[in-house]
């Protein structure tokens, strides 16, 4: 899921705490421009460079280079990670 689809799906109970959760992530993520350690390594992986923020109970996953902070993913707390990542890396 991606932070417009979350948004959608509160949105429609209501508008305001979907707003509320764009903006939070929002700054979040704009926070690691300063502060790109800040977040916790993923447990389900065994790279350091990859890092999560925890927004609500969503996961901010990003890795961090010495160039730039790449937002990977934005899931629900409750999504299985291990399980996406296999999906995602499955040859074609």
């Amino acid at each position: 899921m991606d932070l417009a689809a979350a948004a959608d799906f509160i949105a429609r109970d209501s508008a305001f705490y979907a707003s509320a959760l764009v903006r939070e992530v929002r700054l979040a993520a704009l926070s690691l421009r300063h502060f790109s350690e800040r977040g916790h390594r993923v447990p389900e992986g065994n790279d350091p460079t990859i890092r999560e923020l925890f927004v609500k109970n969503y996961r901010l996953i990003y890795q961090v280079t010495p160039q730039a902070v790449f937002i990977l993913a934005f899931i629900h707390g409750a999504r299985d990670l291990a399980g996406l990542w296999k999906q995602f890396n499955q040859p074609d």
